[in-house]
């Protein structure tokens, strides 16, 4: 795709649905089982253009996350959606649900078997699997994306570090003077930002901040 001269945006994103598709990773199917037993999916994505951002927490009948969050980028005037809002949402946007189940594997019940009979500790077996990808385009622009299940045996509606958006630490397109980070793999979106400043050969330390939204 960016060999073809593509957005970055558009290949962080097909990368993602390609890892929220493949059960191996915990995002999307494959996904680690909160203590209900229900699978509860987080998702984010920005646009170094100009440093739009959307995300999804605690979503449980959206096959691609990561497409959801998009979308909240795209086509709402929010950053970020949480639960039965969020798939309210993407019914309007033209999302088909799809049944909890769909992202199930059996890995991820013994998984959550085994810690709610205190074998393992609640996460541990999830701290690896998060998804996540990050580019650069033949125009100079950056864009991250990352989803995940969050973590086993999660309670109380938690939410985990990969939908927060961090304004403070993103670089806009225009400061980022970079070795390309053309990444698809299991590190975590939000942490492109820390890297990104060691990639960067401005020496800027303190880039603009995005103009808040609710």
């Amino acid at each position: 795709m960016l060999d073809g001269g593509g957005a970055s945006l558009d290949a962080v994103v097909a990368a993602v649905q390609v890892l929220e598709d493949d059960p191996l990773f915990n995002a999307g199917r494959g996904a680690v089982l909160a203590a209900s037993g229900q699978h509860e999916l987080d998702a984010s994505v920005m646009d170094g253009r100009d440093l739009r951002a959307g995300a999804v927490t605690g979503v449980r009948h959206v096959r691609s996350p990561i497409e959801l969050a998009r979308l909240v980028m795209e086509r709402s005037p929010h950053v970020m959606l949480a639960g039965a809002g969020a798939e309210e949402f993407a019914l309007e946007q033209g999302l088909a649900p799809v049944p909890n189940a769909h992202f199930a594997t059996e890995r991820r019940r013994r998984e959550l078997d085994r810690m709610l009979h205190g074998e393992i500790a609640a996460g541990r077996e999830s701290l690896m699997g998060t998804v996540g990808a990050v580019a650069r385009d033949s125009s100079g622009n950056l864009a991250a994306a990352t989803s995940t299940g969050g973590m086993t045996g999660k309670k109380w509606g938690r939410v985990g570090d990969s939908p927060i958006i961090a304004p403070a630490l993103t670089p806009p397109t225009t400061a980022a003077r970079c070795r390309p980070p053309v990444t698809a793999n299991t590190s975590s979106a939000p942490r492109w930002r820390t890297r990104s400043r060691r990639w960067c050969a401005t020496g800027a330390s303190a880039w603009p901040r995005r103009p808040r939204r609710s």
